[in-house]
């Protein structure tokens, strides 16, 4: 029995870790060609600061529809299962993408190419809103005794992958077609591509075992009948608590990952090859490195691995910007390398350790909901933030001081996790709970 259930654990976290890359693959698409491409087709008519606050404002869109997404989903995860929800939530993902690739720009349809751009954008985010948190659930549900950390943290991984894969695929399309053909037509190659990585995906969701976990929930008839009613009831303060725990990360990864690609570019000159090369490379370091730290995790204790990533993210945060100002090529690529592997201290535990905060009756939709009201406040906003604060300041100072903060709030959640696995909520009965 126990070697079923590791091999089923294996599959599971192998299709939960091609899954999520798949879908964080189509949402960084929007990131990256908001950043790069969006303004140029769908608001030409703008200022390039204010073409690009209006594309970075329809990314925003994607992660306002992210928690209606992990409000659906949740419903329906914890009601009728993990796997099936999953497979929903990875098709609406990958039809909103692809139909990304075909819509019609501003040139041709005038406003109403922005207006389309929204909608898929929130097809987008209420597909992804299901995803990650049941994507940790159902693989942390599955894992062998002692080793949550580490199957928890293979969906986790799927955030780096995807963003490897997009920004790869992107600079091998611009490099290949050139600066004319890739701004005429190119850019609509990766989004159409997710057709067929969504066929895969959803092949290997279909062999993979629904989470031994909730089974035994259903054979004890304790689905409840509203989830998210419970979450908000009870458990209001684990939901706030992943927030604070999820922000800092989330806000200081999506201005490596996005903001950056703009901010280089427009302001200090660098070539978008070399910038999307940066971007590649600590994201390769982000993935290279995630299982590390969640092994570590599982030996020393997640909190701590956390707890200790947060204080260097806070370092991080703080020179992010004043690095990239400086313009040298070679600092800038190793600090960039050097950040993928703070980002993977920090965002390996997350998954894990604010899934154990909810029991499983309704782990899926707190911890979606949680992380994605996390991920609207903390990456959501981010780059439009700081795109605003630099057009009213005219200096990423304040940009800094955002970023400071938000990582601050971070360090002080993680210093209040429990030390003892035994004292979160997570393993205990809803019925000693929900009261």
């Amino acid at each position: 029995m126990d070697t079923d259930r590791r091999q089923a654990a294996r599959r599971v976290s192998w299709a939960t870790f091609i899954g999520t890359t798949i879908e964080w693959y189509d949402f960084f698409l929007y990131g990256t060609a908001a950043a790069l491409v969006f303004n140029k087709q769908f608001f030409p008519a703008m200022d390039p600061v204010a073409g690009s606050i209006a594309a970075f404002g329809t990314m925003t869109v994607g992660f306002l529809a992210r928690p209606l997404g992990g409000i659906v989903f949740g419903h329906f995860g914890d009601r009728i299962g993990r796997r099936n929800t999953l497979v929903v939530s990875l098709l609406i993902m990958g039809i909103g993408t692809t139909l990304i690739g075909l819509l019609p720009t501003y040139s041709s349809i005038g406003v109403w190419a922005a207006v389309l751009l929204v909608v898929m954008r929130v097809a987008q985010g209420i597909g992804l809103g299901g995803e990650l948190g049941g994507a940790v659930v159902l693989t942390m549900e599955h894992a062998p005794k002692g080793r949550r950390g580490l199957f928890g943290a293979f969906p986790m991984m799927g955030t780096p992958a995807g963003m490897l894969c997009a920004n790869l695929v992107f600079l091998g399309t611009s490099s290949l077609l050139g600066e004319e053909s890739f701004m005429a037509w190119g850019w609509r190659v990766p989004f159409l591509l997710s057709i067929v990585l969504v066929g895969v995906g959803l092949y290997l969701r279909l062999q993979i075992e629904e989470s031994p976990d909730y089974e035994n929930l259903v054979e004890r008839r304790e689905p409840v009948r509203l989830p998210i009613a419970i979450v908000l009831r009870d458990h209001w303060r684990g939901v706030l608590h992943t927030i604070a725990v999820i922000i800092g990360n989330s806000s200081i990864a999506y201005v490596f990952m996005v903001y950056i690609l703009n901010y280089g570019q427009a302001e200090v000159g660098l070539s978008r090859t070399y910038l999307l090369t940066c971007v590649i490379g600590g994201a390769a370091v982000w993935l290279a490195t995630a299982p590390l730290w969640a092994h570590l995790g599982d030996r020393r204790g997640l909190r701590a691995i956390f707890t200790w990533g947060s204080v260097v993210l806070l370092a991080g945060a703080v020179a992010i910007l004043p690095v990239v100002e400086t313009g040298d090529t070679v600092l800038i690529a190793v600090f960039m390398v050097a950040m993928g592997a703070v980002l993977a201290m920090t965002h390996a535990p997350q998954g894990t350790l604010t899934a154990s905060f909810f029991p499983v009756a309704i782990r899926y939709s707190g911890t979606s909901v949680a992380y994605q009201m996390a991920s609207l406040l903390g990456g959501g906003i981010t780059p439009l933030i700081a795109a605003s604060l630099y057009a009213s300041t005219g200096t990423s100072l304040s940009i800094t001081g955002y970023l400071t903060a938000v990582a601050a709030v971070s360090l002080v959640a993680a210093l209040v996790i429990p030390r003892n696995d035994a004292e979160r909520l997570g393993d205990r009965p809803l019925a000693d709970i929900a009261k």
